[in-house]
């Protein structure tokens, strides 16, 4: 193994300009596959947060009792579907009206707690539940009216499947570029280096010793250019962090978990390995026919 290394690293060193244009591809295909994975996380993340959160919304009418708001309340927590209910009351819409209108002074002066109905939240175990509880809310007499934010969910499910479908072929077409990069440079160091390859065979050289120095300078390649993209892609996330922080609000996503990034290392790795040794034993197939 020493013996591999030993030539591998040789032959980095004899062609260092075509050694760092693979690894800067490599750098650019593992730079979009990391940046994607942390965006489709991201999205898969935040669209799981909107679905838990109380999703049918049902206003109370005027004189609505006590007792009829806790027989709605016990229903709805006895059926399966549900996974939480919350009541607000009006004093409490008021506080929630104040806290969403704080800037602008006009609209906080027109409202008080006796013109906000009371309300029920439901949260269901899936979005697709959220018209069928809506429906039994609506049948009961003392429910004004439900609501049910649609396009919410819609569009973040939209998002997240066109993030999957767009980041997928971007991924795809940069690893099938990377893996030709590494072919072509690959198979040009073979043809620079084909007398010298003869003489080995003629002196005994076996396959394994021709072929493993190019296959493990593949992998080279794919590591290093795995690494920075993920170095480049952390450092960019954490310097953004607290400005993602406020813009996200009540979505907790950052700062992201290290083990989360340690997953994805090993998944970068992993991937750039495979890339790297495909790409260089098909050079070798192709080239030396071994």
């Amino acid at each position: 193994m020493s013996r591999t290394t030993f030539y591998a690293k040789r032959n980095i060193r004899r062609t260092p300009f075509q050694a760092i244009a693979a690894s800067m591809v490599m750098f650019l295909t593992f730079f979009a596959l990391t940046s994607f994975l942390l965006l489709a996380a991201g999205s898969q993340a935040t669209l799981r947060f909107f679905e838990s959160k109380p999703q049918v919304i049902a206003f109370f009418k005027e004189g609505t009792t006590d007792s009829d708001i806790s027989t709605i309340e016990n229903a709805l927590k006895q059926d399966p579907r549900v996974i939480n209910t919350k009541f607000v009351s009006k004093e409490e819409a008021l506080k929630k009206y104040q806290r969403d209108n704080k800037n602008d002074p006009m609209l906080l002066e027109l409202v008080t707690a006796n013109i906000l109905p009371p309300s029920i939240e439901v949260s269901t175990k899936n979005p697709e539940d959220l018209s069928a509880i809506a429906q039994i809310l609506t049948k009961e007499p003392v429910i004004e009216q439900t609501f049910i934010p649609k396009d919410v969910i819609r569009n973040l499910t939209y998002f997240t499947t066109t993030v999957r479908l767009i980041g997928s072929a971007i991924v795809i077409f940069l690893l099938i570029f990377s893996l030709l990069i590494i072919l072509m440079i690959i198979g040009f160091k073979i043809r620079i280096r084909r007398n010298e390859i003869e003489i080995m065979r003629l002196l005994g050289a076996s396959t394994s010793f021709i072929r493993n120095p190019f296959i493990l300078e593949g992998v080279f390649y794919g590591l290093i250019g795995a690494i920075l993209a993920w170095v480049v892609s952390y450092g960019i996330l954490w310097y953004f962090t607290p400005f993602l922080q406020g813009y996200l609000g009540e979505v907790r996503l950052l700062p992201v978990n290290p083990y989360f990034m340690l997953i994805l290392l090993g998944t970068n790795l992993l991937i750039a390995c495979f890339v790297g040794a495909l790409g260089s034993f098909g050079a070798v197939r192709r080239y030396l026919k071994i």
